[in-house]
């Protein structure tokens, strides 16, 4: 019997980052997982950092803004690319507030173009990580178990 490397989820952090408008902010990815999928702004957990000094780096490597007033809204079990891409994550969402000027397209290997949507007229193909945000900030949970038996959320307080 061939031993075989055990495999773990990796922590994946969205940033779901509002305008004055409402909207918030996607990108179109390129180059990974979930390419041709608008995805908020975000990217792994590195060791040593928190759930928020993450999405601040992330943030302003791939869109060059300065966000604050964070809050996290979502965690979710990513699950759709594990057949297609070998890819297990935890995404852990947040919501921040930005200063300063527009999106910039910073990492043009990694995505086409940032774009900001109405919650109310999203595109049709979100990365799941992204969609699964979403759900939970419009229906006010953190987290809802995709277990069979079970259907618990947990709300926000």
């Amino acid at each position: 019997m061939k031993n075989e490397e055990k495999k773990y989820p990796k922590v994946g952090i969205g940033v779901m980052i509002q305008n004055n408008k409402g909207q918030v902010l996607m990108g179109l990815r390129k180059g990974s997982h979930g390419a041709g999928e608008w995805a908020f702004p975000g990217g792994h957990l590195e060791f040593g950092e928190t759930i928020f000094e993450t999405a601040i780096r992330e943030t302003r490597e791939e869109v060059g803004l300065e966000i604050n007033e964070i809050e996290l809204i979502s965690v979710a079990d990513e699950m759709r690319y594990i057949e297609t891409d070998g890819k297990h994550y935890l995404n852990i969402g947040v919501i921040a507030k930005y200063e300063g000027d527009e999106p910039r397209l910073v990492e043009k290997e990694k995505c086409e173009a940032w774009k900001w949507f109405d919650l109310d007229n999203l595109p049709d193909i979100i990365f799941e990580g992204t969609q699964l945000t979403i759900n939970n900030y419009l229906k006010k949970r953190i987290y809802k178990c995709r277990v069979a038996t079970s259907d618990f959320q947990f709300p926000i307080l």
